[in-house]
């Protein structure tokens, strides 16, 4: 269990890596930094729960991202105070959009298809 944790934890932090990169890179469209951070969530989710089956680890991670950016249609002084810092922003976002839903849903899906094919 040790192992896979450590392996886990590679996979957040290259994930993270090339989620920051990818908005620095001008011709990179926005969504792949969406559907990293997806990802992200999908493999912070399998570090916690490393023995859970990867469908559960997968609906778990699109209920977070979900709730995180539909979060992002409540405007309270105090919250948006937290969005202006960069963890903030990083964390919480800046504004709702449908199309990032959609790039967090294909990034999950994604990592889940790769990681079953894997196992085969």
């Amino acid at each position: 269990m040790k192992k896979a944790r450590t392996t886990y934890f590679v996979w957040i932090c290259l994930t993270i890596i090339l989620g920051l990169v990818s908005r620095k890179i001008s011709y990179l469209p926005l969504w792949i930094g969406d559907m990293l951070w997806g990802v992200m969530i999908f493999f912070i989710v399998k570090f916690i729960h490393v023995n859970k089956p990867n469908r559960s680890v997968a609906a778990i991670s699109l209920v977070l991202c979900f709730i995180v950016e539909f979060s992002q249609l409540y405007q309270a002084e105090w919250v948006n105070n937290i969005r202006k810092t960069l963890p903030g922003r990083l964390v919480l976002g800046q504004g709702f959009l449908w199309s990032d839903l959609l790039a967090y849903t294909v990034g999950i899906l994604l990592v889940w298809a790769i990681i079953n094919i894997r196992k085969k």
